[in-house]
């Protein structure tokens, strides 16, 4: 089965890193800054510069550091753009510093908020769990093989038990590409969802994450009572990929970045997913909707 490649950023990132892992304290060149044009005195005073300032997004690192470790960072990529940019223009190394300090990036950036506006996520037809009429909807956008979702779905368990009357659980694709497996996994839970026996092989799935071959899910679809002849066919079917890819689809026009994602009620949940935390959120959803 073949699904659509993704994440193919973060996989070049990685690899820009790895090029880049040398000693950020010496080193004379750094991923995506530009001393080219300097002269060697000024080239000494820009790299001086980005060692000496941290990074204002929060890393704990100097903005030298930063660029070498998380070249993906947009605040230490753009204080050493500001830094270098004045030092080319003949600016002194406090004038840089003053530019780099009263941009945009000079400041840390905001913490998310717990809660995001919501959005409209389709739910018809996806496998769902809890009382229709709940009145709160978690939605999830998951990977069988990705370890936190293995931890997050025992999380979200709880979560229902402890509000067996006003939560249920909507469940979406999204493996992940990093995980070569997960693909495999999510057509064989929509195949197993045809049969109405998706919650069963769900927790079989994640309980044997560590190996989803192709015969490892035919043992486990099996094991949760699944008509395997059937199965079989279902599995590679057309139709099954088509909602695998929905659903990631959904997901990706949702913001979903990676896994586990939860929405509530259609916002963005940025929070953990223990009990305690979801509890907080989940009672004042509750208390807006009998409002």
């Amino acid at each position: 089965m073949h699904f659509r490649a993704r994440h193919l950023a973060a996989v070049i990132l990685v690899c820009a890193a790895a090029l880049w892992a040398q000693d950020w304290q010496t080193a004379t060149t750094l991923p995506a800054v530009d001393l080219s044009g300097l002269t060697a005195p000024k080239t000494a005073t820009a790299l001086k510069l980005l060692r000496d300032y941290d990074c204002t997004c929060g890393c704990g690192m100097k903005v030298a550091e930063c660029r070498v470790k998380d070249p993906a960072c947009a605040y230490s990529r753009s204080l050493a753009a500001i830094m270098v940019g004045a030092i080319k223009d003949g600016k002194t190394q406090a004038a840089a510093l003053e530019a780099a300090k009263t941009s945009k990036y000079g400041t840390a950036p905001p913490p998310p908020k717990l809660l995001e506006d919501p959005i409209t996520i389709a739910t018809a037809g996806s496998p769902v769990t809890g009382p229709a009429n709940a009145a709160v909807t978690l939605i999830e956008f998951s990977d069988f093989q990705c370890p936190y979702c293995w931890k997050g779905a025992a999380q979200l368990k709880e979560v229902l038990k402890a509000f067996p009357n006003d939560v249920k659980l909507v469940f979406r694709e999204f493996p992940l590409e990093t995980h070569s497996q997960a693909a495999l996994a999510a057509a064989a839970a929509i195949a197993a969802h045809k049969q109405g026996k998706f919650w069963p092989l769900h927790d079989l799935l994640f309980a044997n994450r560590r190996d989803l071959s192709q015969p490892a899910i035919l043992k486990l679809a099996a094991q949760a009572g699944l008509d395997v002849k059937r199965f079989e066919q279902d599995w590679p079917a057309k139709e099954t990929l088509a909602v695998v890819m929905h659903d990631i689809s959904d997901g990706e026009k949702a913001g979903v970045d990676g896994t586990p994602t939860v929405f509530i009620n259609g916002k963005h949940y940025r929070g953990s997913l223990d009990l305690e935390p979801m509890r907080n959120v989940i009672l004042a959803e509750l208390k807006a909707a009998k409002k």
